[in-house]
């Protein structure tokens, strides 16, 4: 999807104000690669949910990407700003039913990468589309759905591990790893969207904004 795709809903929706609900670089350049016009207000959310709470990774990650977005609608609403419409995604690594997002120190950076070592993980991403209501209600109109991809992942020798956290890399990203850049090396294979593994799923989400902004 070319950055110059000519559509009246893609026209349309770039003449309007679209927030994006994260600063992360990765999710920005995907947005700028479907051709979306969007500012940046970093939602505040504190992604302190319960994990237990929830039945599945992928429904966990739903959630924070919906508190994401409704935090930064609601923020901007709030001072009489009110997007158009606010883009939220959170991103987690699922190995064997634990969710792993960003490591916390260098040691929990290696051991998720020893964890992942030679084996295979899901990735989730979850993604909320949020915009002022159409009926005349208070209750903004949202949508939300989840991406996965599987990945497998090369056998790493420790020394190789330690290297790779050693450049400050993994520290950023879910699983300790970034697919798009050093770790994409080790990487054997994936299965699914490449966009969602580096932190959002570029069609789903091209075809979600479609449904989204021509919904009558």
């Amino acid at each position: 999807m070319p950055a110059n795709l000519n559509v009246k809903w893609l026209n349309a929706l770039n003449a309007k104000k679209v927030v994006l609900a994260s600063s992360s670089p990765r999710r920005k350049d995907i947005l700028s690669h479907l051709g979306i016009t969007y500012t940046v207000v970093p939602s505040t959310f504190p992604e302190t949910l319960d994990k237990s709470l929830f039945s599945h990774p992928s429904e966990y990650v739903k959630e924070n990407a919906l508190q994401k977005a409704l935090e930064v609608y609601e923020r901007l609403k709030a001072t009489g700003e009110t997007p158009d419409l606010v883009i939220g995604a959170d991103t987690v690594v699922a190995h064997e039913s634990k969710i792993l997002e960003k490591p916390q120190s260098v040691q929990d950076a290696v051991d998720m990468l020893t964890s992942l070592s030679g084996s295979t993980h899901m990735v989730f991403t979850g993604v909320t589309l949020i915009a002022p209501p159409t009926d005349g209600s208070d209750k903004p109109r949202i949508l939300t759905d989840v991406e996965g991809t599987e990945v497998r992942m090369q056998a790493l020798s420790q020394e190789l591990i330690e290297a790779y956290v050693e450049t400050g890399e993994p520290m950023d990203k879910a699983g300790a790893y970034g697919y798009q850049t050093t770790g994409g090396q080790m990487v054997k294979g994936i299965n699914g969207c490449s966009w969602n593994v580096i932190g959002l799923p570029a069609s789903k989400l091209f075809f979600m904004l479609q449904e989204f902004t021509t919904q009558k």
